[in-house]
């Protein structure tokens, strides 16, 4: 038995060969066909890593190659001796079947990259929608389908053919045992590095799901260059990312159905004419009334990953887990938006709205190659330009992840600096980036030495999941930060953890904002978080006596700061991320400096009813778009009102989305190819 078992469980090993050698050849081949280059000199390094990437993350459906006759032949035939003359046949079935898929799947890429210039993408899911006869004739009439589908016949005779000798190599001997138990020991270890080894492959050569190879964490070296990156990704992976992602209802509105949402949505004064426009985002032109302050030489946006208004509110001030928030808040000149909106939920969609100037919506649009030609009209560091500025993209991880290196230069960064290379390949990180303190303390050195104008983006990283920092560097200990708080706060570790990494990143930020302040004393500072975040899990304790409200799943922190700015200047209690680039830019342009936001500044009136593509929120409560219900923003310790009936503003919200679909539906004829 133990023999049938190691000579089988080799018979799967070289059958499992072949299917990543099939894939690089097709990669090969698309590499080819489509290399948009004279000369692939300097293009070595991204091809090598292409392969070798997409070599591990191929494994995400090859591994199976391995795993599935393991399963289903090897096991079983150590029960039933009349399947082992069966199974090479099986084998070689199995794999000629997949080959053929892997095929099929490469040939529609094929066909796909010629008609959209990229890799299958959320497109594919218009095929459910399109005139099938229609598709039949594109696919035998332009697209020389008849070749196509003769290929699969070379392909399965080739496959087979491989399949079959690769089965006939020589295996390795069954080592004698005298004693059966090294026998069944030595079978055991078999069956348990087996599967080891199949999760290895499968997770991309580590055994950590959140280690598997995807998009954001192609190499640098060759995320660099887009058609390289999309050569990386293997036509089934690539699939099964579409089929993740059901096709936005967004994207199924019609032309008429998009251009009544942005009337709905642009000023009043262009309710009828921004059609005229060059887009729609020209409606959103503002004249600026004049300088508040006196224009700085430094401007710092520092966005905090996931700062959550709560943690700056009475109710949990106990806690003690952001002093450097609070002395900021607290300081004369520091101006605050007790409620404020975030322009995501997520990381990603607020970044790219407060770069962009538009909701992203969820969109991806730093992702679409179309963005990175040249910036919008409304984007934030293009505008600041204008002023004067020179503008840096300060980031704690690797602005390739998110194609941020492309995106943020479009948008009119001078500069995308990327913490994980300026700090080295040895600087201490977690999976999203380098650690705040590293980071900031190497751009205060940075900064120290610019002598003009310049506007900071500043995005910090480590105040995120998974929170593994060395608790040496975090220093926390819950009976000497919140001495006044329940043990169910003060001893759950894991809740303390992320209080730990929280209070780490404010002190790291903090710190930052008082060696800018002393070198720049002049310095305009904003402040806010990417997102909120409900870490600690302190709904339901001795602290807080009732569940999450709206206010602490979404609300941010929006704070300015500067030495000629007072609390009267500002008349807004409420605000959203997409109200700071307006509010930086009334506070020191010149009087008449036209410019472009989809919001007013925090100076102005803000409209009775602030409406996000997530949120929208009065003075008085808040809700969310998807939801029936409204809650109070007031803070409290207690259950707040739960208010029933409220318009939840569902297409309105839906109206800012379609701003940002017009967008990506004219992106080709708004952006030129470089």
């Amino acid at each position: 038995m133990g023999e049938q078992f190691f000579l089988s469980l080799q018979q799967n090993i070289k059958i499992f060969l072949f299917p990543p050698i099939l894939c690089a050849i097709f990669r090969a081949i698309f590499m080819i066909v489509y290399n948009p280059y004279p000369s692939w000199k300097g293009k070595w390094r991204s091809i090598l890593g292409s392969f070798r990437y997409g070599f591990w993350w191929g494994m995400d459906f090859n591994a199976y190659v391995f795993l599935i006759p393991f399963v289903l032949l090897t096991l079983p035939g150590l029960y039933f001796e009349s399947l082992h003359q069966y199974e090479d046949i099986i084998r070689v079935i199995g794999l000629t079947i997949y080959c053929m898929v892997i095929y099929a799947a490469f040939a529609g890429k094929m066909i796909f990259y010629k008609h959209f210039h990229d890799i299958y993408n959320y497109m594919v899911h218009y095929g459910n929608r399109a005139e099938k006869r229609n598709l039949i004739d594109i696919f035998f009439n332009q697209d020389k389908g008849t070749l196509v589908l003769f290929g699969f016949i070379p392909v399965a005779t080739i496959s087979w053919f491989i399949g079959m000798s690769l089965l006939q190599l020589p295996s390795i001997a069954y080592p004698f045992f005298e004693n059966l138990i090294y026998d069944v020991v030595f079978c055991i270890a078999l069956f348990f590095v087996s599967i080891v080894g199949f999760y290895c492959f499968r997770y991309g050569g580590t055994l950590s799901h959140d280690d598997k190879p995807e998009w954001d964490t192609i190499p640098t070296v060759v995320k660099e260059d887009l058609f390289f990156a999309r050569a990386t990704v293997d036509d089934l992976v690539a699939l099964e990312q579409v089929y993740k992602k059901p096709l936005r209802s967004e994207f199924t509105k019609t032309e008429e159905e998009i251009n009544i949402g942005i009337t709905a949505v642009v000023p009043n004064k262009h309710k009828h004419d921004w059609q005229l426009l060059p887009t729609p985002l020209h409606a959103f032109k503002r004249i600026a009334k004049g300088p508040k302050i006196t224009p700085p030489k430094h401007i710092f946006m520092i966005i905090g990953e996931s700062i959550p208004q709560w943690s700056l509110d009475e109710t949990h001030k106990v806690l003690n887990i952001c002093p450097g928030l609070w002395e900021f808040k607290n300081h004369p000149q520091t101006v605050q938006i007790p409620n404020f909106l975030p322009a995501g939920n997520v990381s990603r969609p607020a970044i790219v709205s407060l770069m962009s100037g538009i909701y992203d919506a969820g969109m991806e649009i730093n992702e679409r190659e179309a963005f990175w030609n040249e910036s919008l009209i409304t984007a934030f560091p293009a505008q600041m330009k204008k002023l004067g500025y020179q503008t840096i993209y300060w980031y704690g991880g690797n602005a390739s992840y998110g194609n941020f290196n492309h995106f943020g230069n479009a948008q009119g960064f001078d500069r995308v600096e990327s913490a994980s290379i300026f700090c080295g390949p040895k600087a201490p990180k977690t999976w999203v980036g380098v650690y705040d303190h590293v980071f900031l303390e190497h751009i205060e050195k940075e900064i120290k030495q610019i002598d003009i104008p310049t506007f900071h983006f500043i995005y910090t990283t480590s105040n995120h999941g998974p929170y593994k920092m060395e608790d040496s560097l975090l220093d926390y200990d819950p009976e000497r930060v919140m001495p006044t708080v329940g043990d169910d706060l003060k001893k759950n570790k894991i809740r303390n953890k992320e209080f730990a990494t929280y209070r780490y990143s404010d002190k790291a930020i903090f710190n930052f904002v008082k060696a800018m302040k002393k070198e720049f004393p002049d310095s305009l500072f904003v402040v806010t978080g990417d997102h909120s975040n409900l870490f600690g899990s302190l709904h339901n304790t001795s602290l807080i006596h009732r569940d999450y409200t709206l206010r602490d799943t979404y609300c941010t922190v929006g704070l300015l700061q500067h030495p000629e700015l007072q609390s009267d200047m500002f008349t807004a209690k409420k605000g959203t991320h997409m109200s700071l680039m307006p509010t930086i830019i009334e506070s020191i342009a010149p009087k008449g400096f036209e410019y472009y936001a989809i919001t007013p500044s925090l100076f102005e009136e803000q409209p009775e009813v602030l409406i996000t593509p997530y949120q929208w929120m009065t003075d008085t409560m808040m809700g969310d778009v998807r939801m029936d219900f409204a809650e109070s923003n007031t803070p409290s310790t207690e259950p707040v009102e739960i208010i029933r009936p409220v318009d939840n503003h569902a297409q309105e919200a839906m109206n800012w989305s379609l701003l940002t679909t017009w967008m990506i539906q004219h992106e080709n004829d708004l952006f030129c190819k470089k």
